[in-house]
């Protein structure tokens, strides 16, 4: 692809996307034509039409020719969640229009900027998020683009100029390497979409090769532990970026920050858990080293607000409390455990989880099974698909079998909300990263109408 520059209309197919939409608002706001096309209606794909954004929601090549033809101005963009046998993207691709993904597209968007780069199996989201909300508040030239949607913007898009830019590096379809990082970080490297790399080494051997798209690894900041040369980022446990003196205080973490040429104190950070207190020292570390002033660090941190999906509290009373997550993997069921414990510590939790993806229930069935073991009470919807097809054997009935739970169940959507509500445990989390978001708020009105 040439460039950018002279391209004047952007089609997205599956534009409801949480990464095509945040292209799709970038490119919109540079004044470009911007279209899309996506399956379903969602509070996304509505509030991208609210913005001047047409959507169609037919999988017809009409949905496409209303509004672009074939010529050097035009680019579409797909991610590869869009099935092959989309009648649209089969079309384009037959009719010579130029077509890039969604990954190579961000890649050259962020080129010619200070890129900064999140990568990791975990804590993406997140992390991005606290960064781009504190450079954001530093005044820094920066854009953001995140995979879900920040509290504080009420949006997966942060634009305060171009000439940093925030992303998330997917490791999915090894989409970060596309990218050219100035400044990066790797949260954590566990086995995931092995339907993708076969075996963990290969997901190691990828995380490795985009730490080499670095120019210096002073520039990369890791996890303790992990098996790269980089700074080094950890909770009370020496390192480069390291959080120290950690304590509660008032239901929000307050530590200090220790760099490799000072200290800060006292800092507060209201997302409970200590994988997000990871998220925030490595968010730190990043603006740090992109230049940004200590002195206003602070009061950025403090007032970032979280993000959607990630420990969102839906109700908090003393006889209730409602959690809202996005966690997919044991390792993240585990960390929420861990956070709920920490600020909840004498209160019986249940938990709604809907496994997400019949390969990833398959490759970690056993792990996902001591993960929910440590609830008091398991609820499971049946597997989300996504792309995939079933896997013969792999149910959510087996993975429930598997657990050690006195108290668990298989459930229906539609039995959710009369289930939590009789559950005797005060803390409830609704847990996954398929459709069971939809959900949320309609347990949520039911639990308050009926308190």
């Amino acid at each position: 692809m040439k460039g950018l520059d002279n391209i004047q209309t952007f089609y997205f197919i599956g534009i409801g996307g949480i990464g095509m939409s945040a292209l799709a608002r970038y490119f919109k706001t540079m004044g470009r034509h911007v279209f899309g096309y996506d399956k379903t209606p969602s509070a996304l794909t509505e509030a991208l039409i609210s913005e001047g954004i047409p959507v169609g929601y037919i999988d017809e090549t009409a949905q496409l020719t209303d509004f672009v033809s074939v010529n050097d101005n035009t680019l579409i963009v797909y991610t590869p969640a869009i099935p092959k046998h989309n009648k649209i993207l089969n079309h384009v691709r037959a009719a010579n229009y130029s077509v890039i993904k969604r990954a190579a597209l961000l890649g050259e968007v962020t080129k010619n900027t200070l890129c900064l780069a999140v990568a990791g199996t975990h804590g993406k989201t997140t992390t991005s998020a606290i960064l781009g909300h504190l450079l954001a508040e530093c005044n820094m030239p920066v854009t953001a683009f995140l995979g879900g949607i920040a509290e504080n913007y009420n949006s997966n898009f942060i634009s305060k100029g171009h000439e940093i830019t925030v992303v998330e590096a997917d490791e999915f379809d090894r989409s970060f390497l596309q990218l050219s990082p100035d400044i990066a970080c790797i949260t954590s490297m566990d086995a995931d979409h092995l339907d993708i790399y076969g075996d963990p080494s290969s997901i190691e051997d990828a995380f490795k090769d985009f730490s080499d798209l670095l120019p210096n690894s002073d520039n990369l900041l890791v996890k303790k532990g992990l098996p790269l040369t980089g700074k080094t980022v950890a909770i009370e446990e020496s390192a480069d970026f390291e959080a120290q003196n950690v304590r509660i205080e008032n239901g929000s973490y307050v530590f200090d920050l220790k760099t490799p040429t000072t200290v800060l104190k006292d800092l507060k950070f209201y997302l409970p858990g200590h994988h997000n207190l990871f998220n925030a020292v490595t968010a730190l570390g990043m603006a740090i080293l992109a230049g940004s002033p200590t002195h206003r660090i602070p009061n950025a941190l403090l007032s970032f607000k979280g993000v959607q999906r990630r420990f969102t509290y839906k109700i908090k009373t003393k006889d209730l409390v409602l959690i809202d997550d996005y966690a997919h993997h044991p390792t993240e069921i585990d960390a929420l455990f861990q956070a709920v414990s920490e600020m909840y510590p004498h209160d019986k939790k249940s938990i709604v989880f809907q496994p997400h993806l019949f390969s990833r229930t398959k490759d970690f069935v056993n792990g996902f099974a001591r993960s929910l073991s440590q609830f008091d009470e398991v609820f499971l919807l049946p597997i989300y698909p996504a792309r995939e097809q079933p896997i013969e054997g792999v149910t959510s009935q087996w993975l429930l079998d598997k657990t050690t739970n006195t108290k668990k169940q298989l459930v229906s959507k539609n039995s959710l909300p009369a289930i939590i509500k009789n559950s005797d445990c005060r803390i409830k989390l609704l847990v996954g990263a398929g459709d069971i978001g939809v959900e949320v708020h309609t347990i949520t009105k039911y639990l308050l109408d009926e308190a």
